[in-house]
């Protein structure tokens, strides 16, 4: 059964990668819609990053707009100001993203609940007041350009940001399947419990800031790489909070219950775009149906429906034996 279901992941998973690649093809080669494919995979790999430190460590974070937007605007400045390959300009807004994630970790780690959510929001909504006024850094209210890498053409690009975010969604897999995972879930279950099994908390805590911010500093990178500019109302700390949704939606206990938000919420703007106010309105109530009938997300539906099969079987199996 387990190598039945691992055989039917490895197919879904080979065909979104097919429809993905051919994608571009399918739409004409539209920037609205290959834009729109783009901003999906971003806010997949933040969705998933996020989830590290709320879903598998019991950490709550809503600032992590911030640190996105740390990341574009590292890629912009350093794309700037000094000549260097663009994929160590990548890296190096992930490496700074997470020095900063670091910096915060410091406080915050000493923090639960509320007192951790307070402080990851004012951190969120501290990064565009400050990319709003260090205008010798920033450019203030004028934001910044970002010049595409001339070896890359839209196309090119496009498959580059598709090639990162499997790469990162894969680091970020076995991470979560490894020791460091099971310290994270075992300190978001009980923290005590897991001191006293030798596990040491601050430390994994820390750990979880920086993998998730280094890789959500990543994501903004390749935000400012496709989108070609930064300003400071980019990430807005409403951003923060659809992040949340998105987790929230697609099952913050799961590995693709956040990419699952991610696509929905990407998509729902979409639809909803020219009627004003409809937007935030729809993404309220499809949050609010899902804590009243899926509290555990729309990941779970796959999971009912497997229910429901294996138990129509077992039924099917005692009418024979009855018979």
């Amino acid at each position: 059964m387990q190598l039945k279901s691992q055989k039917l992941k490895y197919i879904f998973n080979s065909v979104v990668l097919l429809f993905i690649i051919v994608y571009p093809f399918l739409m004409n080669m539209s920037g609205y819609w290959m834009t729109l494919l783009v901003m999906m995979t971003i806010y997949g790999i933040t969705a998933v990053a996020l989830n590290i430190m709320i879903g598998y460590g019991g950490q709550i974070s809503i600032g992590h707009a911030g640190f996105l937007m740390i990341g574009s605007y590292s890629v912009a400045i350093i794309a700037d100001r000094f000549e260097l390959p663009f994929v160590i300009t990548l890296l190096l807004a992930g490496i700074i993203t997470a020095f900063v994630g670091l910096i915060i970790s410091f406080s915050a780690v000493r923090l639960k609940g509320h007192f951790l959510a307070v402080v990851t929001l004012g951190f969120g909504i501290s990064v565009p007041v400050i990319a709003l006024n260090w205008t010798s850094l920033t450019n203030g209210y004028s934001g910044m350009l970002v010049t595409r890498p001339a070896i890359l053409s839209e196309l090119s690009l496009y498959y580059f940001i598709v090639g990162c975010t499997v790469l990162f969604l894969w680091f970020m897999y076995n991470i979560l399947h490894s020791s460091f995972g099971r310290a994270f879930i075992s300190i978001r279950e009980s923290e005590i419990a897991a001191q006293s099994s030798g596990i040491n908390t601050t430390f994994y805590k820390t750990l979880m800031f920086v993998i998730s911010s280094f890789f959500t500093g990543m994501a903004g990178g390749l935000y400012a790489y496709w989108i070609g500019f930064v300003g400071p109302t980019d990430f807005p700390v409403t951003i923060s909070f659809l992040l949340l949704a998105m987790i929230v939606v697609g099952g913050m206990h799961s590995f693709y219950g956040p990419i699952f938000g991610a696509v929905l919420f990407s998509i729902i703007p979409h639809f909803t775009d020219e009627f004003m106010g409809i937007t935030n309105i729809v993404i309220g109530l499809i949050l609010v149906i899902i804590i009243l009938f899926r509290p555990e997300g729309l990941v779970t539906i796959v999971d009912w429906f497997k229910m429901n099969k294996t138990m129509e079987k077992a039924d099917t199996i005692s009418k024979e034996r009855g018979s």
